[in-house]
């Protein structure tokens, strides 16, 4: 599966695959070669960021 393109449709996806799959973001990163600093690009423009603690873009 591709990842979305839509910075909203990403995030409810990323936030699912860190709950359910991963225990980082790297980790998701790394399995689905995937640049960590686009994504949190990405989310930024919708004022989101990744918080390590929470596992979660919040």
């Amino acid at each position: 599966m591709s990842i979305p393109n839509d910075p909203v449709i990403l995030l409810s996806y990323l936030n699912t695959q860190l709950r359910d799959n991963y225990s980082s973001l790297g980790e998701f990163c790394k399995a689905n070669c995937v640049d960590e600093g686009q994504l949190r690009q990405k989310l930024a423009l919708i004022n989101y960021e990744y918080s390590p603690e929470r596992n979660q873009f919040v």
